[in-house]
C-alpha cells in the first residue's frame, strides 16, 4: 500500500518532516516537482554578485576587487 502526501517545505515544520522521512530510504521515496519557472522575487545574477561585493566592502572597509597581493 502507498500513501501520497504533499508537504509544504516553506515552513520549518515541513522541512523537519521531510528530513525525518529522508532517513528511511528503504521504505520512503521522495520526489520533488520539477519547475522551470523563475520565482517572481528572484534577482538577476549580476545584481546578486554586486550585492555580495557590497556586503564584503562594508565588512572589510574597502573594495576587495581592487586588492592586489604583493
Amino acid at each position: 500500500m502507498n500513501v501520497i502526501a504533499k508537504i509544504d517545505i516553506s515552513s520549518p515544520t515541513g522541512r523537519k518532516i521531510v528530513r525525518e522521512l529522508e532517513k528511511h530510504k528503504k521504505v520512503v521515496k521522495i520526489t520533488y516537482p520539477e519547475t522551470n519557472e523563475i520565482p517572481l522575487d528572484a534577482v538577476s545574477i549580476e545584481f546578486g554578485i554586486e550585492e555580495f561585493w557590497g556586503h564584503l566592502e562594508k565588512k572589510f572597509g574597502f573594495d576587495l576587487r581592487t586588492y592586489e597581493e604583493n
